[in-house]
């Protein structure tokens, strides 16, 4: 009897203890899924961020290249500044009557 009630104890408790184990698996394999979609989404960013540096280099190389032609032909040339630059309020009615 008490050699039953005691293998009973210890056998509710394995299927619990394994019941834990199962589910602390299930979690793992989530979190593990979870990681992999973070890492695809780091490695998708790194590459949009490597390519768009490309396009920010590309275009620096040929605004110097314009400008660099624009002095050899001596052409009257004026660069704004567009962090710099201002918006301006323009009154075009007195314009637009003509």
């Amino acid at each position: 009897m008490i050699r039953e009630r005691l293998c009973r104890e210890y056998t509710e408790e394995i299927e619990r203890l394994e019941r834990s184990l199962r589910e602390l698996e299930e979690e793992i394999t989530e979190l593990r899924m979870q990681l992999r979609m973070k890492v695809k989404e780091v490695t998708d960013l790194s590459v949009e961020n490597a390519s768009l540096r490309h396009k920010v280099e590309m275009l620096k190389r040929r605004q110097d290249a314009v400008l660099e032609l624009l002095k050899r032909l001596n052409l009257p040339v004026v660069v704004v500044d567009g962090e710099k630059f201002e918006d301006v309020d323009v009154d075009l009615g007195p314009d637009m009557r003509d």
